[in-house]
C-alpha cells in the first residue's frame, strides 16, 4: 500500500496505489486538493492540473517520475475538452508519452470533471 500526504486521501475503501515488484497502480484520481481534501477551485483545465499533480505526487513517494508511468486511463464527463485536456496533460508527458485510453463517463464521484488512474514501472 501507497500513501502520500501530498495527493489526497481515499474518500473510500481504497489505497492511493499498490507497489509490487516494481508496478504501480495507481487508483483514480479526482482533482481533490490535498491540502484542503476539497476539490479544486476553478475551471476543467484547473482541475486536470490537480488530478496530475496527485498522480505525479504518488509516482514520486515511491521514487519515480512521470516518465515511469507506461499506461493511463482517463475518465472526462465530457468528451468535447479532449483538447482542452491534452494541452495541459502534454506538459506532464512531453516525451515518450504512455499509452492511453480516454473514456467519457456520465458521472464521476463529488460531481468532477475528470478522473484519471495510472500504472508505473519503477
Amino acid at each position: 500500500m501507497v500513501f502520500t500526504d501530498k495527493a489526497p486521501k481515499p474518500i473510500g475503501p481504497y489505497s492511493q496505489a499498490i507497489y509490487i515488484n516494481g508496478w504501480l497502480f495507481i487508483s483514480g484520481q479526482i482533482p481533490i486538493d490535498p491540502k484542503t481534501s476539497m476539490v479544486v477551485e476553478g475551471d476543467f483545465k484547473a482541475q486536470v492540473r490537480q488530478v496530475l499533480e496527485n498522480v505525479k505526487s504518488i509516482v514520486e513517494s515511491v521514487g519515480g517520475t512521470m516518465e515511469n508511468i507506461v499506461k493511463v486511463t482517463v475518465f472526462l464527463k465530457d468528451i468535447k475538452k479532449f483538447n482542452e485536456f491534452n494541452e495541459i496533460y502534454s506538459n506532464y508527458f512531453s516525451r515518450d508519452p504512455p499509452s492511453r485510453s480516454v473514456v467519457e463517463v456520465s458521472n464521476l464521484p463529488k460531481n468532477v470533471e475528470i478522473e484519471l488512474e495510472a500504472i508505473a514501472f519503477i
